[in-house]
């Protein structure tokens, strides 16, 4: 990507998406993509079917919580 390019994300904070969590990151936080967008989620393991709530979106990824 160029500096001053735009990126639109395919999830918005406050969204919930039923997701899969397919990897594991460094850090120990789940992995799940929606659109191919990358989803951190703390506390999910692989294989969870979550349910998510988008908290903050950055530029090449976003930050959820597991809704109740």
């Amino acid at each position: 990507m160029f500096r001053g390019e735009t990126y639109d994300a395919p999830v918005a904070e406050g969204t919930e998406y039923d997701v899969t969590i397919e990897d594991i990151a460094r850090e120990g936080d789940g992995i799940a993509r929606v659109q191919g967008f990358v989803i951190f989620v703390p506390g999910a393991k692989i294989g969870d079917n979550v349910k998510i709530k988008v908290d903050k979106v950055m530029r090449r990824f976003a930050i959820a919580s597991i809704s109740d």
